[in-house]
């Protein structure tokens, strides 16, 4: 049976035809496989199901999607004359619901798939790519696209593998109580990881041991004999380890399974930055990703790829072949003035953990994590470009009050540039404590977040600079090097400050 033919799909989803018309291409019918809900890449053969989103909604496309091969369409309401698009339509009560339940019924005919959910506040997304790129050196499999951790991506990436698979990487976000739970039920992982438990989205978990629980419903989904690889250095989680059928820990914790006892960044052959790190004092690794942070991700790596047989060797050559997602410690190089510019793309995201672990691991570049001393970033002028931290709740302005302060007394950094009404208060904070800094901190604190801020903060730029970007994704900090290389194909990039700009 073909999974994909459109009578087992309505049988699964419970829906009802609004058309059975079939009209053969000239070309002949495409074999179905496979869902999409995008009409400008649907594959001939896949059903389109039509979903409604923040911005788009898939019924205004149903006719697109015939036209582009669509071998049936779902939908949640009346699409005009369903007949005459020429294939298949059934109607059910949600298409989204509808995507998790086609994806759960799919996920139980992958006999010969490990399915591998990787959940966590921070770390989700470095993690699912070290997981694909360790595993497809030796492997058949799928994983993630990008951050598809929702309820339209965690289906997607489960219907987009192959029966033939050896492996399937899910990366499992939330935001709200009680979507782990939904997601890890369809997922049904044979393995289950937590990368870590921060300070994420606590306008809705309350607080961390809110957010521990959260990403813990994860672990009542795992097959029996599966195991659950979760980090030992978030202690929130220890007392809801015990549901898990099994249990591997990592991290630098002195009790972890698997634990770093190494650490240092150096450059490799080519002049980039990479971590070397020791695991139990025995296995050396080394990571193109910056950050000990990003070492605990390869260490939860470790433990994913062994249990799916794996040798250590194989792992560590892997992993030095890695690469991190985009906008997740991304190196970019720009041409500004005469000279170049250095950033540290790390905005994809934000809260107050990852924020930390960068400005830890910037230190770290930058004295070689010894005071006085110059690390492998060198000594040029060290920039933080930091915006907005949301979703914080009513500890958003402590949140960012201690984050200003942390980041003044890190000593590493020779400006501050704070976009945003909530990263302004990082800025006042860190003015106030930037006494106790190893160096003089400028701190420039820009109140909007809009175009012209990030224009701005451009031009306040100058050779030799090395930036760090961090803020949360809703504050699109990325916008920067879209203005630095928009500057430097038009040779229109100014180093001055900007009038706007103001200096405590």
């Amino acid at each position: 049976m073909n999974f994909f033919e459109i009578e087992h799909v309505r049988t699964v989803l419970a829906g009802q035809y609004l058309s059975r018309s079939r009209k053969v291409p000239a070309g002949g019918e495409a074999q179905a496989h496979g869902i999409s809900i995008d009409s400008r890449t649907i594959v001939p053969g896949n059903i389109f199901v039509a979903i409604a989103g923040e911005q788009f909604d898939g019924h205004a496309f149903v006719r697109d999607a015939a036209a582009a091969g669509a071998s049936a369409i779902v939908v949640e309401r009346e699409v005009g004359e369903p007949g005459s698009l020429g294939v298949p339509v059934v109607r059910v009560a949600s298409t989204r619901k509808a995507l998790l339940r086609l994806a759960g019924a799919y996920r139980r005919t992958l006999h010969q798939t490990k399915v591998v959910a990787v959940c966590g506040s921070n770390g989700k997304s470095t993690v699912v790519r070290l997981l694909d790129a360790v595993l497809a050196s030796k492997l058949r499999g799928t994983a993630s696209k990008k951050s598809h951790n929702n309820d339209v991506g965690v289906p997607l990436t489960i219907l987009a593998a192959k029966a033939s698979d050896q492996y399937l990487v899910c990366e499992v976000g939330t935001n709200h109580p009680g979507e782990i739970a939904t997601l890890s039920a369809i997922v049904e992982p044979d393995v289950a990881v937590i990368t870590s438990i921060g300070r994420e989205h606590l306008e809705f978990f309350g607080d961390v041991a809110g957010v521990a629980r959260e990403e813990a419903a994860v672990l009542r989904s795992i097959r029996a004999g599966g195991l659950a690889v979760v980090t030992a250095d978030s202690p929130e989680l220890r007392p809801l380890l015990k549901v898990a059928p099994g249990v591997m820990t990592f991290g630098q914790a002195a009790d972890a399974d698997v634990r770093l006892t190494a650490f240092t960044h150096t450059t490799d052959a080519q002049g980039n930055i990479v971590a070397n790190f020791v695991v139990a004092d025995r296995l050396e690794m080394v990571l193109a990703l910056p950050g000990r942070h990003n070492a605990c991700n390869a260490l939860a790596t470790l433990l994913v790829a062994r249990r799916l047989g794996m040798a250590d060797g194989a792992i560590a050559a892997a992993l030095a072949e890695a690469r991190g997602p985009e906008m997740r410690w991304q190196f970019e190089r720009h041409a500004i003035a005469g000279g170049f510019v250095r950033i540290i793309n790390d905005a994809y995201n934000a809260n107050p953990d990852s924020l930390a672990a960068a400005v830890a691991t910037m230190r770290d570049l930058a004295t070689g994590g010894a005071s006085g001393k110059t690390g492998v970033i060198g000594a040029g002028r060290r920039v933080l470009i930091l915006a907005d931290m949301l979703e914080l709740g009513e500890g958003s302005a402590a949140a960012h009050v201690q984050a200003g302060c942390e980041i003044a007394t890190a000593g590493c950094f020779d400006m501050l540039i704070a976009v945003g009404e909530l990263a302004g208060q990082a800025g006042a904070a860190a003015q106030q404590s930037k006494h106790a800094a190893t160096a003089a901190l400028e701190v420039i604190m820009l109140p909007r977040a809009d175009d012209a801020a990030m224009g701005e903060a451009a031009g306040m730029l100058r050779p030799g600079d090395v930036v760090l970007l961090k803020g949360s994704r809703g504050m699109r900090l990325e916008r920067i090097s879209k203005v630095l290389r928009r500057g430097a194909a038009q040779g229109e990039v100014d180093v001055k400050l900007s009038g706007g700009a103001k200096r405590p």
